[in-house]
């Protein structure tokens, strides 16, 4: 269910074509009404919260006969504030709502309920116990004995179909959720928990319990693969995950269900505030309150500041990072987006096939994100196997999805980005990817330099171009690309044409968009245990990053995974000869006066004003928002700031920085490939050439691969010292390739060249209200007026 558009049928008595009461009456109304949401029944038995809800975001009532008014709810908090006074009045863990526990045989449900009944003094039922052997007369292994694995489902599901509880704990089977219709069931009345337990533990328990068999296990087939595919069948009914290290014991098991249980009913507690906002009272707090689909779909804050959570991120223990050794890229990228998610946004199962639309068959390497070793100390993180060919393809396979869930049905958005090479084409095809319906409400555009990208990524984002997408290349450089989508952004004047005449709203693919930022933490994560999963470290022995670095976003999310526990010793920042990072980090002045912009063959870091730095320095000022807008203010007005000393010792305490020439880029991708046969690109070389001057060696470094050679052909043949070097980017492609090279020339990539004729594409002079004219045509082509 979508929370947060509604449409609302509000019975009153009064006669037909009468112009709304006044307050008070429509307050005297409210106490007797029947609220009806779109798609969904809401049957909501006390209003008191519903007149403050009403006179704070209704903006419209109309009176669709002599009896029905009709509510439209156009802000997405609304929606929440409804699902909570519902969780409130029908989901308290004491109220008429059940807690039901589900999870493979041997995950403690029985134990850990009646731990739960203790503490909460509900009834506790055992659907084995207490519903199946008392309606079989027989126990429940008896009656596997007796029939088919097909016909003991279908039994045991009619069983539970049968049964009503309210509020109780309740242990399912192991197998009830592999019955639809009883699992819809005994959802309608609970909140469903699943006991995500180590393999390792399941196991043992089922040893002890002297258990042989279970639904679905036939000649040949192991117990610990029937775990695995018993997952898909939790992963389909959980409203919440209880992830369990190993060894956990069911009084903690307990205690985790209970924090994540009132995590869920409390919608309020995950809130976002803008980096450059100040104190607030308590009222004014709750009345400016962002959640994480306000902050996906406004994208940047209206004081021009970026969204960050309110509260730390959650930091996952050791135990629970251990339990994800074993799973995939996309278990990983469920699990710990549920973490960070709140459900009220988006719940667990529909993050869950977001994820797998995202991650399941778009990238070339099953693996999606895989570490490799380069030589000595240093590894590899390939970032470069999605469709794009690049490391933004890791956010933007997903974010589009999240985004198109967020937003209202009934709202047209005009999504804008800003690209130094790779985020076009990765923007582009993300948003291609989305099903017909949300193409025809959400169009893209994508400003690019037109003269400061390579031509295989020009190329590439010319091609991507089709239905809702769109490209505009600039005569200009990335940061006044980067500038003006900020000026889109807070121009209330344009922003409110938009909304006039044409029903549309704005948002932002850029990375300063929370939900665009919050995948790349993933990755960071992924690489460290995929470190541990091949005994190369142990858990808690730490590792060092090195980042090619220009608008700060892919490095700080490694900050961010570091905060969620991952034991990452020092952020190694690395640039090319654009080094205001580097003189950033180590002098904590950032000054661009006198600075010009030099084009390199890295393009994707020939960036002067690194937007995501204003997060981190948000971060290690303890959200000190005053101090935040003043030194970006600044930035703004006189081209530079100084940081405060105290916080210059926070900002070296994480970071190293250091820059290499183009030279020594090229000399770097040259003498790799005579070692080892494997290709660098053009910013990853940045990065290894930098890790060799400033890591210590005393523990591994992890590189981010953030783009493929391929984008960059012409400049790694040069490195590869080709004499001749043809014009077309296939032929050049095809050169590469007769290398036999690792990693392997980029197929996506070819076949995108192969198959996408040249189009045009709208390129504009470096003026602002110029791009304002190029994006209102689009808007006419993709969107109707409204009259």
């Amino acid at each position: 269910m979508r929370l947060f558009t509604y449409t609302l049928q509000v019975k009153v008595h009064k006669p037909r074509g009468s112009r709304l009461s006044p307050r008070k009456k429509i307050n005297k109304h409210l106490g007797s009404l029947a609220l009806e949401a779109q798609k969904k029944m809401l049957q909501i038995t006390q209003y008191r919260h519903l007149k403050r809800i009403a006179w704070s975001s209704f903006s419209n009532f109309y009176f669709t006969n002599d009896k029905l008014v009709e509510l439209i709810l156009p802000r997405p908090h609304v929606g929440a504030e409804l699902q909570k006074s519902w969780l409130t009045t029908h989901c308290t863990l004491t109220g008429d709502k059940n807690l039901i526990l589900m999870g493979p045989p041997g995950a403690g449900k029985t134990t850990v309920g009646r731990i739960i009944g203790q503490k909460l003094g509900c009834p506790v039922i055992d659907v084995d116990d207490d519903v199946l052997e008392k309606k079989w007369n027989m126990s429940v292994s008896q009656k596997l004995q007796d029939v088919s694995n097909e016909q003991f489902l279908e039994e045991e599901g009619n069983a539970l179909m049968n049964f009503t509880a309210s509020g109780s704990v309740i242990s399912l089977s192991g197998s009830n959720p592999m019955h639809s219709a009883s699992m819809q069931h005994v959802k309608k009345n609970g909140i469903v928990v699943y006991l995500d337990v180590h393999s390792s533990d399941i196991l043992d328990r089922l040893q002890l319990m002297k258990v042989d068999r279970i639904i679905g296990q036939n000649s040949g087939t192991s117990m610990r693969d029937i775990l695995q595919k018993r997952k898909q069948f939790y992963k389909k009914w959980h409203d919440v995950r209880v992830l369990c290290e190993a060894g956990i014991t069911a009084e903690m098991m307990a205690n985790k269900v209970l924090s994540e249980v009132k995590r869920y009913q409390d919608s309020e507690s995950e809130t976002f505030v803008s980096t450059r906002s100040t104190l607030l009272s308590k009222s004014e707090q709750k009345c400016s309150a962002k959640h994480f689909s306000d902050v996906v779909i406004e994208g940047l804050a209206s004081d021009g500041g970026l969204f960050v959570p309110e509260k730390k991120l959650p930091k996952l223990n050791a135990g629970e990072w251990e339990s994800l050794l074993g799973a995939s890229y996309v278990e990983r990228a469920q699990i710990l987006l549920e973490k960070c998610i709140h459900p009220a946004d988006v719940p667990a199962v529909n993050l869950g096939e977001i994820v797998e639309v995202a991650y399941g068959n778009n990238f070339a390497c099953a693996k999606i994100a895989p570490v490799r070793h380069l030589m000595g100390n240093q590894y590899i993180l390939e970032l470069f196997h999605g469709p794009t060919a690049s490391f933004k393809d890791l956010a933007l396979q997903l974010m589009p999805h999240l985004f198109a869930y967020c937003i209202p049905r009934a709202c047209n958005y005009l999504v804008c980005a800003a690209t130094s090479g790779d985020t076009g084409s990765a923007v582009l095809d993300g948003f291609s990817r989305l099903n017909d319906i949300d193409k025809e409400r959400i169009a893209v555009i994508s400003l690019f330099p037109e003269d400061g990208i390579s031509h295989i990524q020009k190329s590439q984002m010319i091609g991507c171009q089709c239905g809702n997408v769109w490209s505009i290349g600039v005569k200009s450089d990335f940061d006044f690309c980067q500038k003006t989508v900020k000026q889109i952004f807070t121009n209330s004047e344009y922003t409110g044409f938009l909304a006039a005449e044409y029903g549309t709203a704005l948002s932002s693919a850029n990375s300063i968009n929370w939900a665009r930022l919050l995948p790349q933490v993933l990755y960071h994560a992924s690489a460290y245990l995929d470190l541990v999963a091949q005994n190369i470290i142990s858990f808690g022995n730490p590792v060092d990053i090195c980042i090619p670095t220009g608008n700060f976003g892919n490095i700080l999310a490694a900050v961010y995974a570091k905060l969620m526990g991952i034991p990452i010793r020092k952020f190694i920042c690395s640039s090319n000869q654009n080094n205001v990072l580097t003189d950033f980090i180590r002098t904590g002045h950032y000054d661009l006066r006198e600075r010009k912009l030099v084009s390199s063959v890295s393009p994707a870091i020939d960036i002067l004003k690194s937007s995501n730095l204003e997060r981190y320095l948000h971060l290690i000022s303890d959200g000190n928002g005053q101090l935040v807008a003043e030194i970006f203010s600044q930035l703004e007005k006189v081209h530079h700031f100084q940081l405060p000393k105290d916080l210059i010792g926070r900002l070296q305490k994480d970071f190293v920085a250091g820059w290499c020439s183009e030279e020594d880029c090229l000399a770097t991708i040259h003498s790799v490939y005579r070692s080892t046969g494997y290709i660098l690109d053009t910013h990853t070389a940045v990065a290894k050439t930098v890790a060799d001057r400033l890591q210590d060696r005393s523990c591994p470094v992890i590189i981010s691969y953030t783009a493929h050679y391929s984008k960059f052909a012409p400049a790694i043949l040069q490195a590869l010292r080709i004499a001749e070097i043809k014009p077309d980017p296939l032929s050049q492609l095809h050169l590469l390739h007769s290398f036999s090279p690792l990693p392997p020339t980029h197929k996506m990539l070819i076949e995108t060249l192969k198959q996408k004729e040249k189009q045009k594409h709208q390129v504009c002079v470096a003026d602002v209200n110029a791009v304002f004219s190029e994006i209102e045509t689009v808007l006419q082509s993709h969107f109707q007026k409204v009259y």
